[in-house]
């Protein structure tokens, strides 16, 4: 596959949702540059191994793309927790990304897809299931876009990501920002992958959700903060 192009991509708003159970981390949260926190954590590490274990992989994020201050561990999180046992459309599990949406629907409906997989494949009994948070960001940054469909369609294979995990690393790989395309659960809207922290940038705690898992598919998403309850309508609509 030949390299998509780049375009300016510049949002006012990013939304993405994160389980809410995750504390922020201190070493990210505090106002240390960036450069120290690898000497900051080697010594804290020796006293206390756990703080290591939270931090997660540092080395994975270049000096020179962390983000600190209030709210970073959300934006830094992404990168250094990683696992080849979490893949996604982009990566093979083996680097971060951070992923978003141009509206709330798009943050939904991914998350609402990938949380009914893991219920299916966990077995879970019905019932109100873990809470979730909003993350609002903004972003403006060249992304690689692929959102004709109709010239990158092995990107969109609803369930076989080989393609588009594949072009994630190439480009990643040429220190490239991320990617633009458009969101297989929710088509009317747009997502991005960014590759690096500083492209997410540090976002805003936005509204706060529950899903209800019915034992075959997520089917209400609740409003934590004004009480509504909505139901999903397959992977379009609520």
């Amino acid at each position: 596959m030949k390299t998509p192009k780049t375009v300016r991509v510049k949002w006012a708003k990013t939304h993405r949702i994160i389980r809410s159970r995750f504390p922020p981390i201190d070493l990210f949260e505090d106002i240390a540059d960036p450069a120290d926190w690898d000497a900051i954590l080697s010594a804290e590490g020796k006293t206390n191994p756990r703080v290591s274990e939270s931090v997660g992989m540092l080395d994975l994020v270049p000096a020179e793309r962390r983000v600190a201050g209030n709210g970073a561990s959300w934006a830094m999180a992404p990168f250094v927790h990683i696992s080849t046992d979490r893949p996604s459309r982009y990566s093979d599990g083996s680097f971060g990304i951070y992923y978003a949406g141009d509206r709330i629907e798009v943050a939904l409906f991914e998350t609402i897809h990938h949380h009914a997989n893991f219920m299916a494949a966990t077995g879970q009994r019905p019932g109100w299931t873990s809470d979730f948070r909003e993350l609002v960001g903004a972003v403006d940054a060249d992304l690689h876009d692929v959102t004709d469909r109709a010239c990158f369609a092995d990107l969109y294979d609803p369930d076989d990501y080989q393609s588009p995990q594949a072009l994630g690393a190439r480009l990643r790989s040429q220190n490239a920002d991320g990617i633009i395309y458009r969101s297989v659960r929710y088509p009317d809207g747009l997502a991005i992958a960014m590759f690096w922290p500083d492209i997410a940038g540090i976002p805003k705690q936005g509204q706060h959700f529950s899903y209800y898992w019915d034992g075959d598919k997520v089917s209400q998403v609740k409003n934590l903060g004004s009480g509504e309850v909505f139901s999903v309508v397959a992977d379009t609509g609520m």
